[in-house]
């Protein structure tokens, strides 16, 4: 008995400490036919790098792969679906469920990230089933011109919104050890559901893990960029030339308040807010609102620049490196989209950012129209 229980308490030694310096992924794959290729891949310099392929035998697929200390960034890849399924490996055993019918409800399993993401995923598909259904009965209340329910619809949706940014917000607190948490940051940071101030808050408090990954370094980057242009922050000077060839700063534009507005010629978005861009200006310019309009207009087309200025009626100041995209004013203002406009008072201080139509008026009778 005695050598029978010291046999017992050898083989479970050698069970436990058997190496164990790998994980695996396995999966089904439904719906999808046996040869299926299923790319495996991760992020290296925030590029997507394949690191396997996998193929679907009798509905199932499996790998194997080495433990790591870093906090990778996975997605498996099918192009016959032309869909992509985010997972997070974190050295211990997966497990896929795909549905060529359904990419959408697709998930992998395994770890606490993963658990963590595929909740805030289904959390997200019910706040979006409530929006489809609000946006349905605002429709038909529309329709009806049911001045009552379009209101209640109205509320009703300002009221979900905000439901859902706290629900990210709790997520952010209660996730700090997620890798995920650091691509919710940055999108709320886009929406601008969150400052950047806000961002580089919630960044701070992540899992040290976390925080050094290439992803976060990257987001923190940003948003010491993003900051400095931040409502509050002081306007950085900059300088590029006017239509007719002469050197103007931002200084020399400057009013008792003072818009930057990001545009071209080229942007239809941007040219059908001039109009109502004019009006403010003819409205307030002599109660001291200036605008200098900053064009990213392309190289070798000036004369559509000046012409589109002419046609619009922007009779404020103007100027441009006609660099398009790469243009140097843009990109120290983080200007990604455009119309962009920043709002500065007469210290130079930015009060406000991407005010249009309504609003932009409405702003500025607050602060000029006494």
């Amino acid at each position: 008995m005695r050598l029978l229980l010291a046999s017992f308490i050898t083989l479970s030694l050698i069970s436990c400490n058997k190496e164990t310096n790998t994980y695996t992924l396995k999966g089904d794959a439904v719906g999808f036919a046996d040869g299926t290729e299923i790319y495996v891949y991760t992020f290296e310099n925030n590029q997507p790098k394949p690191i396997d392929t996998l193929t679907v035998t009798q509905g199932k697929f499996s790998a194997t792969y080495p433990k790591s200390d870093t906090t990778p960034l996975n997605f498996l890849r099918i192009n016959e679906a032309n869909a992509s399924i985010l997972f997070f490996p974190e050295n211990e055993n997966l497990e896929a469920k795909i549905y060529k019918d359904s990419i959408k409800a697709s998930r992998v399993t395994g770890g606490k990230q993963n658990t963590a993401y595929n909740g805030f995923v289904d959390k997200m598909d019910s706040f979006n089933k409530i929006k489809q259904e609000s946006m349905e009965k605002f429709h038909a209340a529309t329709q009806a011109n049911d001045t009552a329910a379009i209101a209640k619809m109205q509320s009703e949706n300002l009221n979900l919104i905000g439901e859902e940014t706290e629900y990210k917000k709790q997520f952010l607190k209660d996730n700090n050890n997620s890798l995920f948490s650091v691509m919710l940051i940055s999108d709320m940071a886009s929406r601008k559901e969150i400052t950047p101030t806000e961002a580089s808050a919630y960044l701070e408090k992540l899992d040290p893990k976390v925080a050094s990954s290439q992803l976060a370094q990257d987001l923190k980057t940003n948003l010491d960029s993003l900051k400095k242009v931040d409502v509050g922050s002081a306007a950085p000077d900059f300088s590029a030339q006017t239509p007719t060839g002469e050197t103007m700063s931002l200084k020399d534009a400057m009013g008792k308040y003072t818009i930057i507005d990001f545009w071209a010629s080229w942007c239809k978005p941007c040219r059908m807010e001039n109009p109502n861009v004019v009006n403010v200006y003819n409205k307030y310019h002599d109660k001291g609102l200036n605008i200098i309009s900053v064009s990213l207009d392309k190289a070798g087309q000036k004369d559509k620049w000046i012409q589109a200025i002419k046609d619009d009626n922007m009779t404020w100041f103007h100027v441009s490196n006609l660099q398009f995209w790469q243009d140097p004013i843009a990109k120290q203002y983080n200007v990604r989209s455009i119309p962009a406009t920043f709002l500065l008072d007469e210290n130079g201080l930015i009060i406000d950012k991407d005010l249009r139509g309504a609003a932009l008026e409405a702003k500025i009778a607050t602060l000029l129209g006494k």
